[in-house]
């Protein structure tokens, strides 16, 4: 069993940054790829990027590319992601997710096995 816990979230305004972070425990990652997803109200969970297990290829969302750096720390066991010039859009519920299968780079949710609770991130205008 895994367990995942995101932090970081916020009330932030336009243009600034904030830095997600999700814990993992029960189980060592460093061989799975790890995803977030944001889930805004009243739309269906949408894919941010992804991370490979040793953290050498990622792969990212058209929405957020150039603005959003998705990293892992293996050693603690941790994966970041680093979101700057925020957009009143980028307002979500973010969640953490690890993929156990064989999918080097997953981008569907449905290939994902355990999930985060979810961390808010409000940007105001």
């Amino acid at each position: 069993q895994v367990q995942l816990v995101e932090s970081g979230g916020g009330l932030v305004q336009a243009g600034g940054s904030l830095r997600l972070l999700c814990a993992a425990s029960g189980r060592p990652l460093s061989s799975y790829a790890m995803g977030w997803f944001r889930q805004a109200p009243g739309k269906e969970r949408e894919f941010v990027a992804v991370i490979s297990w040793s953290g050498s290829s990622t792969y990212y969302a058209d929405s957020v590319k150039g603005r959003f750096t998705i990293s892992r720390d293996n050693a603690k066991n941790t994966m970041y992601l680093q979101m700057n010039s925020l957009k009143p859009e980028d307002t979500a519920v973010y969640y953490c997710a690890a993929d156990f299968g064989q999918v080097p780079l997953p981008q569907s949710r449905r290939e994902y096995d355990y999930w985060g609770q979810g961390t808010q991130v409000t940007v105001s205008s």
